[in-house]
């Protein structure tokens, strides 16, 4: 079992917690249902894939660092003897893609939700993005999970079974400023979603997005401490969520409590859509207020 000791974690919770953390729902709920979640070796992904299989779930993870998705199944199968599938993919890569579907319906027979969660962006003012760089952003947090999107619905549609998609986007309802181009993906995402619900509905095919706001994982580690002392700041009630939030909803939209939801948006946030801006670069000058940071 790998030693949580020799690599001290400042945010999110640890393999220990994942494995222990009380939930709300039943033991099995989600028996014999197979899952595939993008970008879970770590953060919110790796939360997801630990609930989905305390819960009972097949579980299927993929992402671009092989140690973290071997660490996610090692610690799964030693804590809580639960197996899982996992395979090293690009998510820009559609053939990549393609193929651990493929793997995936071999290994379960078939995939019941697919949740798009990798994701990210670098932190900028729009005015500097190059080009290259901003076609980086919109493959991976838009175009990427079209392609899974589309590819999933085709071979639900040609087995004619019900299935589910769970998109992990964020809140863009005011913007996001010094990540325009993750904006624009996202909220591209989020209209795609409401635009495959009415038209995957007679396939018996659900789409959703859940929006986190800013949530507390191991990302944080990267942002400096001025930046960090200001993120709780951004929703009323002035504290960050966790990574068991979001895994929580994603049971609730994948389950029959979300059987008759579609083309929506839970957003999980402190209530951030109606509060406050985060600037994951600092404040600039121009927006302070009364000499205030």
């Amino acid at each position: 079992m790998t030693s949580e000791n020799e690599k001290p974690q400042k945010f999110g919770l640890t393999f220990k917690e994942l494995s222990e953390r009380p939930t709300v729902y039943r033991d099995n709920l989600m028996k014999g249902h197979s899952v595939m979640i993008t970008g879970a070796g770590s953060g919110m992904g790796k939360a997801m894939a630990f609930l989905y299989a305390r819960l009972g779930a097949n579980v299927s993870i993929c992402g671009r660092t092989e140690e973290k998705l071997k660490n996610v199944a090692t610690e799964l199968k030693d804590r809580c003897g639960k197996e899982i599938f996992w395979k090293v993919s690009n998510v820009r890569n559609p053939e990549e893609m393609e193929s651990f579907l493929d793997e995936i319906t071999d290994n379960f027979g078939k995939i019941d939700t697919v949740i798009n969660n990798a994701g990210g962006q670098f932190v900028q003012d729009a005015i500097d993005f190059s080009r290259k760089g901003w076609l980086a952003v919109i493959d991976l947090n838009l175009n990427a999970p079209w392609w899974i999107m589309q590819e999933s619905a085709k071979r639900w549609k040609e087995k004619k079974q019900e299935a589910n998609i769970i998109n992990i986007v964020a809140n863009v309802e005011r913007g996001m400023p010094q990540s325009a181009h993750c904006c624009a993906a996202r909220a591209g995402v989020i209209y795609l979603s409401k635009t495959l619900a009415t038209e995957w509905a007679p396939h018996k095919i659900r789409v959703n997005c859940i929006a986190p706001g800013t949530i507390e994982t191991e990302g944080l580690e990267v942002y400096p401490e001025k930046t960090l002392e200001r993120f709780h700041k951004a929703n009323p009630m002035q504290k960050l969520g966790g990574v068991w939030d979001i895994a929580e909803a994603a049971i609730y939209l994948s389950s029959e409590t979300g059987s008759f939801i579609t083309g929506e948006v839970l957003t999980i946030d402190g209530g951030m859509s109606q509060w406050g801006v985060v600037w994951t670069a600092g404040i600039p000058d121009y927006f302070k207020m009364d000499g205030g940071d």
